[in-house]
């Protein structure tokens, strides 16, 4: 089985320009449901084709992620915290955590996914790299170059010397978060609780449990564990978790045959009729009429 695939190097913005190819209207969306095994590179605005929802509401992938930004600046969400991101930010993402982030029409980078089986050393925790310096700007072009001209070639090796690029990778990652860290404060109360309260709602949403018991299990008053929440990202504890959960509903509905019905179960929601209006208010659409558009 081939371990990497690719996107074809001329149509990936390594240096700050999308170019037309990557930007055609209906481009076939990112699906998570592809083998989850392949590492690949990806334009940061053909994420969004499908729909913006893919970007901008809440949610997890099964595997690390790496989101090099070029261009552009924006709101990006990570383990509950909100925060500003731009030029030479380079965003990793470890596999199970929570996020979501704004795509601008002038936002332009790459997205490299490693697969859920990697075995490159990566980071355990989220890393926002704010990238000042050139000589580390140029490195992690380079390298990211290299990975994919390596993917797409077809000369004996080409996937080993991928794997190489892709722990030279690794150790940029390691020594940048060194540099970060060493500058770093310890995070406000809030955010601290936010990012608790996301790595519970990430493995809790599809229970149907609410705030007020996921409070109880953090330790905390429903009321503050929302007021936290909007102090670290804007949103108020509840709305994380309807984003989540509503996220999940759209893309089993886009990517699969389920039925509603089964849908709602599987999402928590106490029944059908409650999971259609939830839906409906949240999308302006009913989850048979989002399914036939999507």
């Amino acid at each position: 089985m081939k371990l990497f695939s690719a996107t074809p190097l001329s149509q990936l913005d390594l240096g700050g320009t999308i170019p037309a190819s990557a930007q055609t209207p209906g481009a076939r969306a990112i699906s998570l449901l592809e083998p989850p095994s392949q590492v690949r590179l990806v334009p940061i605005q053909r994420l969004a084709a499908g729909g913006r929802w893919r970007v901008e509401a809440m949610r997890s992938l099964s595997e690390p992620v790496l989101m090099w930004f070029t261009r552009g600046q924006g709101r990006i969400t990570l383990g509950g915290v909100t925060r500003g991101y731009g030029t030479h930010n380079a965003v990793f993402i470890p596999a199970g955590v929570m996020h979501s982030f704004d795509l601008g029409a002038q936002t332009a980078g790459i997205a490299l996914y490693f697969g859920a089986n990697s075995d490159v050393t990566l980071p355990h925790s989220i890393q926002h790299l704010r990238i000042r310096d050139s000589a580390p700007q140029t490195e992690i072009a380079s390298i990211l170059e290299s990975i994919q001209r390596e993917l797409e070639s077809t000369r004996p090796g080409a996937e080993r010397a991928a794997r190489h690029h892709l722990g030279l990778l690794g150790v940029w990652l390691e020594r940048q978060a060194e540099i970060a860290a060493a500058d770093a404060k310890r995070p406000p109360a809030a955010r601290r609780l936010a990012a608790r309260y996301t790595a519970l709602l990430e493995r809790e949403f599809r229970s149907g449990v609410g705030v007020a018991e996921m409070a109880a299990e953090l330790g905390v008053t429903p009321t503050h564990l929302s007021r936290a929440c909007r102090e670290a990202c804007g949103r108020p504890a509840h709305d994380l978790l309807a984003d989540r959960r509503l996220y999940e509903a759209r893309r089993l509905l886009a990517e699969t045959r389920e039925p509603v019905k089964e849908i709602a179960t599987a999402l928590g929601f106490t029944s059908p009729a409650y999971f259609t209006r939830a839906f409906h208010a949240s999308t302006g659409k009913t989850p048979t009429a989002f399914r036939k558009g999507a």
